[in-house]
Parts: C-alpha cells; sequence; structure tokens
C-alpha cells in the first residue's frame, strides 16, 4: 500500500506516560504517511553506548531533535517527533519551529492507565524496533517522570487511547489531520477504518491490550 501525502509539511509531537505506546505509534505512522521518524531513543542509543538520561545529555539530544526535524520540514518533508513532550515548554517551542517552517502541528496525547502503563516498560521485548532502545525503568524513575510531567490545558491536541489498535488509533489521526485539509476525501475515504466493522471485532482480551501488536519487527 502506498503513503498518505499530504498537502504540506506537518510536524506530529506525542505526550503520554512512558509505556503509552507512542514509538509504537510514532512508526506506524511514518510508514502510513510520508514522514520522517525522528526517534530520541535510537539516536541517544547511537551517540552514548551508556545512556544517563541526565539533563546534559537530554539537552543534547533535544538539540539534534530539533535540528533534524528543522532540516526535514526545510526539505518539505512532514516530521512525527518521536520523543516525550511532557513539559508545556517543550510542546511551545515545537509549535514556533513548525510556525518557523510554514508547517502545521499536532499534538496527539496518547492516554492510558498508570499501572498498565508501568508494566509495558517491565515487559518490554528488547528484540523489536519499539522497544529496542527505550529507556530502562524502576518504579522510581517511572514515578519520577509522571510526577515531571505537565498535562495540556489550554491546547489544540487529540487523545487517542494507547490500549487501541494502531488501526483505530490512525484513523483518528487521518481524521484529525483531514479537517485540518491535509488530507483530501478520496484519501480519507480508503484510510479510516469503518466504525460498523470495527466493532464487529470481539475483545478476546477483555479490554487488555494484545501485545502480539508490540512484536513487529521492521528490518
Amino acid at each position: 500500500m502506498s503513503k498518505l501525502v499530504l498537502s504540506k509539511p506537518v510536524v506530529i509531537f506525542l505526550y503520554g506516560f512512558p509505556g503509552s505506546g507512542k514509538s509504537y505509534v510514532a512508526r506506524n505512522l511514518s510508514e502510513s504517511i510520508e514522514m520522517a521518524n525522528v526517534n530520541a531513543d535510537r539516536l541517544r542509543s547511537e551517540l552514548f553506548e551508556h545512556p544517563r538520561y541526565d539533563s546534559q545529555e537530554n539537552a543534547i539530544i533535544t538539540h539534534l531533535m530539533n535540528y533534524m526535524t528543522e532540516e526535514f520540514l526545510s526539505s518539505g518533508v512532514s516530521v512525527v517527533y518521536d520523543a516525550s513532550a511532557a513539559r508545556l515548554t517543550t510542546r511551545r517551542n515545537l509549535r514556533e519551529l513548525a510556525r518557523r517552517h510554514k508547517a502545521e502541528h499536532l499534538l496527539v496525547w496518547l492516554q492510558i492507565d498508570v499501572e498498565s502503563a508501568y508494566a509495558r516498560t517491565q515487559n518490554r521485548d528488547r528484540r523489536t524496533s519499539d522497544d529496542k532502545y527505550a529507556e530502562p525503568q524502576s518504579r522510581l524513575s517511572f514515578d519520577k517522570q509522571i510526577a515531571g510531567m505537565q498535562h495540556p490545558k489550554g491546547e489544540d491536541y487529540l487523545v487517542i487511547s494507547g490500549k487501541h489498535s494502531f488501526a483505530t488509533q490512525k484513523s483518528a489521526i487521518i481524521n484529525r489531520l483531514y479537517q485540518a485539509s491535509l488530507i483530501n476525501s478520496g484519501t480519507m475515504q480508503s484510510n479510516v477504518a469503518k466504525p460498523g466493522l470495527v466493532n464487529l471485532v470481539p475483545n478476546l482480551h477483555g479490554g487488555r491490550v494484545d501485545m502480539t501488536r508490540r512484536n513487529i519487527t521492521i528490518g
């Protein structure tokens, strides 16, 4: 299947607890839409053999992420910014970065309960592309990151469930892009899941996450 092509560059950035599925969504978006996936965890692993995840190292990663994003936007390429936009200042800076390059922006909030998110961080499969570079989490480090997050308030954002399949997540994101006149109606019809069909699929996991969807390895 060919990738969707947007009518103008867009920066999609993500907000959510560790383990909410940000990298999973970012990778799948970049495989469905013509856009670059700028991944903070992978960049960190390539630069630092033994990452410390301290403020100095984070500043270097943020600088490089923003530089790469600006380079892509300057070339007319959309970007999914795969790093947690956990702070208001981070989100404000990304919106300003998009405006400087006459690009659109979309904040996607992946919502999931705290305990499910923490359980995912403890059951990462390092053989998969989504989990391979993720930051290791203890209960202490997880709770510390949660405590430092600033939920979006008075901001424009799209909420999706971190427990839904990507087909459902993608439908919500594409619908928002369509509403922003970034996708034409023909493309919209062929890429949005039909609710009637989705609702006919039985929930075999009793509301739990289908963990098999996280074990996709892209070579």
